[in-house]
């Protein structure tokens, strides 16, 4: 077997696993996407700083909204939809999937 097949068989499958999309709010109030198969575990490894660098020793932070999106393309697709938009148009967006 190859390195890279070897390299591939050892990272778990990402499909099949329900991915769930989630914004952030950091206490300066700038917004963070992100994508994940547990919200909760993705927050304390942000939490303790081990997360994306762009929240590093930002806390604390707020978890803003998650919703469920489905496997990994689906995923990746929704997280750049809503990366593209301006944070006027993100907090509008937060504003109305939360109520």
């Amino acid at each position: 077997m190859s390195e890279r097949a070897l390299s591939k068989a050892s990272v778990p499958a990402r499909e099949g696993r329900l991915w769930h999309l989630y914004v952030v709010e950091t206490a300066s109030r700038t917004l963070y996407t992100g994508i994940t198969t547990d919200v909760a575990r993705r927050l304390a490894e942000h939490a303790a700083g081990r997360g994306a660098k762009a929240l590093r020793g930002k806390g604390p932070l707020t978890l803003r909204h998650s919703e469920p999106v489905g496997e990994h393309g689906e995923a990746l697709r929704r997280e750049a939809e809503i990366k593209r938009l301006s944070a006027a148009r993100k907090r509008a967006w937060l504003a109305r999937v939360q109520r």
